[in-house]
């Protein structure tokens, strides 16, 4: 455990320090591009995104979950890697302009022709990155993160100031595969190996089958609203849509890869291990609400300040549709891990019953409410994830041991949290627009301050097990002595 904490440490501190980066570029970029263009790409993307699956066909997830790992194993995982990645980027970069024509923007045509090029290169580092995970190596894997993300963060504003619109940030995608690849080469993981064979590819494909349709149900699930919204209404909406949504998700953004590194491997090991994973699951969602509930909550009422403070007054039309994406968000972070849950005790394909619902609902729901803006469709994005909360529970109920009654129980902690804190933060932000503070990103900044506390305080009160982690982990910077029972943790 001691080992493991350090690992998730040096991944957050590297993920956090990657996102930041990002998320500043993409404040600079909202700057540069204008809502259409940045519509235009996320149109690509999310149909890119869904050809990820077909690329992934859960080699990485074989990789992380499998008992005993061989380099027939890796080898054989490569060789499907290969095979799977380049028939993809062919039919990309031929399919574009059918895909553009259908959607009646030629610009996602050259969008995705550039993003189909980045399949020939993934292979290296998405093989490459299972093998890593799976040994915590978050050294190494910092290392990868930030060559990304320079190449990245120089290529899409270089190119974003030459005006090159949609394509800039395409472009940069390009360069972040092809960069951290080859710091993977560099790097050399474990067991790692280059040259494909097939002679292991039946228990991949297996594995791999069911994988692949949860996997692509999801992917699915998240490409509908940008799709949905691209079809009955304009890329402008598309753009703002995405705005709000990458707004609402900056929790996960920041904080999405270390609160998942590892969880695949670390589930697999203990279900192997013939542990019951419901205790693990639900300190795990305790843990992820606590911080995620709060951070929704306050962006959901500071709404206004911090779209127009981060990305400027074109993009305040995006602002009325954070509140029903914040609920949807945190209904999402409730069953944040059953994902990887229902991987590690080999039963992939149970993750795609819920997420065909939710899909249904999405194209249900955001055809009848539609009404011509994005909150309407926001609403119902958000109606769609509330319908399938049942039957996540029901699964979790059957294959991972979770009553309903205690793990709704579980939750209501963080829920109280939450709660204070958007109360601390609906206050102070009265308090300070009472005092005439006209600059947005001031009036955040101040709210920050009480809101912290208030969090921190109820968190103390309730005795919530995420204060004992952040007592712990202001122990190991010298900050805090602690007590004997979190010492007794830490070990």
């Amino acid at each position: 455990m001691t080992s493991f904490r350090k690992s998730l440490a040096i991944n957050f501190a590297s993920s956090s320090g990657a996102t930041l980066v990002m998320f500043f570029v993409s404040v600079i970029v909202a700057r540069i591009l204008t809502p259409a263009e940045i519509g235009i790409y996320s149109i690509a993307i999310v149909l890119v995104n869904i050809a990820h699956v077909f690329r992934e066909f859960g080699v990485g997830s074989y990789l992380q979950r499998v008992e005993s790992l061989t380099s027939e194993k890796v080898r054989s995982a490569m060789g499907i890697a290969y095979a799977i990645a380049f028939t993809i980027a062919a039919l990309l970069f031929f399919g574009s302009d059918v895909v553009a024509s259908w959607f009646g923007h030629p610009e996602i045509a050259q969008v995705m022709q550039i993003l189909a090029l980045s399949f020939l290169f993934i292979p290296f580092s998405s093989v490459a990155l299972a093998l890593l995970i799976r040994e915590y190596d978050a050294a190494k894997l910092s290392i990868s993160t930030a060559v990304g993300t320079v190449a990245y963060s120089v290529t899409c504003i270089g190119l974003a100031l030459a005006d090159f619109g949609a394509a800039s940030l395409a472009w940069a995608n390009l360069a972040n595969v092809i960069s951290t690849g080859i710091a993977n080469i560099w790097l050399a993981p474990k067991h790692m190996a280059y040259r494909p064979r097939f002679s292991e590819s039946a228990d991949i494909l297996r594995f791999g089958a069911g994988a692949l349709f949860t996997n692509l149900v999801k992917a699915g699930n998240n490409a509908l609203p940008d799709l949905i919204l691209g079809k009955l209404g304009s890329p402008r909406q598309v753009g703002l849509l995405s705005r709000a949504n990458s707004t609402v998700n900056i929790f996960m953004q920041v904080a999405g890869s270390a609160i998942t590194f590892g969880s695949q491997t670390y589930l697999s090991k203990a279900f192997h291990a013939k542990q019951s994973l419901r205790p693990i699951l639900q300190r795990a969602i305790a843990l992820v609400t606590a911080v995620g509930w709060p951070m929704l909550a306050v962006t959901a009422i500071a709404a206004e300040d911090v779209i127009v403070g981060l990305y400027g007054d074109q993009w305040i039309f995006a602002a009325p549709a954070i509140l029903p994406l914040a609920l949807m968000a945190a209904i999402d972070l409730t069953f944040h891990y059953k994902v990887p849950a229902f991987n590690a005790i080999g039963r992939p394909y149970l993750s795609s019953i819920p997420l065909l619902v939710t899909a249904t609902a999405r194209i249900g729901l955001g055809v009848m409410l539609f009404t011509g803006d994005i909150v309407s469709f926001s609403w119902a994005l958000m109606l769609a994830t509330l319908a399938t909360s049942p039957i996540w529970l029901a699964l979790q109920k059957k294959y991972l041991d979770t009553d309903v009654v205690p793990f709704v129980r579980m939750l209501l902690p963080s829920a109280l949290v939450a709660g204070v804190s958007a109360g601390a933060a609906f206050a102070t932000l009265e308090l300070v627009r009472a005092a005439g503070v006209d600059l947005p990103l001031l009036r955040i900044a101040l709210i920050a301050g009480p809101t912290g506390l208030a969090w921190l305080a109820t968190l103390r009160l309730l005795s919530h097990p995420l204060f004992d982690e952040i007592m712990l982990f202001a122990g190991k910077l010298g900050l805090w002595r602690g007590s004997n029972r979190a010492q007794a943790e830490a070990g």
